[in-house]
């Protein structure tokens, strides 16, 4: 994708979010690898109002070439994009039923949420927990770089991370690809925290058939 596509996807991609309540104020930040480099939107950003010329172009060594300001995590976004050579869109959001579920407790630190329904497991897969870090905290990067050679080792490769009590991480091939990620991880975390009695898992034959039919990384 050029840089000029690029550039108005990404705008395209958070005003969507913030249009639906994925995210608030100036939370949250999204990036997109390029041939040459990264695009990343500016630190402190709204993400329904981005300007595509505002966006922070960073070349491969991390030094930043044009725009305003890049976001602080842009640590953590080049991190992984060197653990996982398929992502070329890594979207952060600070949603609000899953900052809630770090908030309430997890279901546990491998799976923050429960197999519970098919298209989570077939769309989204297993999410870790990272403990909690101040924004920006370069410790995160080495964190979900070491998360995402974990799953690729167990043949369960990794798709996003829910950072504690700051919201999910999420990367894919495409913009539209990461951004269908993080909308089945954020109602699936609504699934979970509106249900009384909770549900159970989807039984290991029903993941099994999952795997099979769909090809599902569980």
């Amino acid at each position: 994708m050029a840089h000029g596509d690029s550039r108005a996807e990404l705008c395209r991609v958070g005003a969507s979010l913030f249009a639906r309540g994925y995210v608030h104020a100036s939370a949250g930040n999204i990036s997109a690898r390029t041939d040459s480099g990264y695009l990343i939107t500016p630190t402190d950003a709204c993400l329904g109002f981005l300007d595509p010329a505002q966006l922070a172009f960073v070349d491969k060594a991390g030094v930043q070439q044009s725009g305003d300001r890049a976001s602080k995590t842009l640590t953590l976004h080049r991190a992984i994009y060197a653990a996982d050579p398929a992502a070329r869109c890594v979207i952060h959001t600070h949603s609000t039923h899953l900052v809630a579920l770090t908030l309430a407790g997890v279901w546990s630190a491998v799976d923050v949420l429960p197999p519970i329904t098919p298209y989570f497991v077939m769309k989204v897969g297993h999410v870790p927990l990272v403990a909690y870090r101040r924004p920006g905290d370069p410790e995160v990067a080495q964190t979900v770089v070491t998360l995402i050679a974990a799953g690729r080792q167990g043949g369960t490769p990794i798709r996003a991370v829910l950072l504690d009590r700051l919201g999910p991480v999420c990367w894919h091939e495409t913009p539209a690809a990461a951004m269908a990620v993080l909308e089945e991880l954020e109602e699936t975390a609504r699934l979970w925290l509106m249900s009384n009695p909770k549900p159970l898992p989807l039984s290991e034959p029903q993941l099994a058939e999952l795997r099979t039919r769909f090809g599902a990384a569980w």
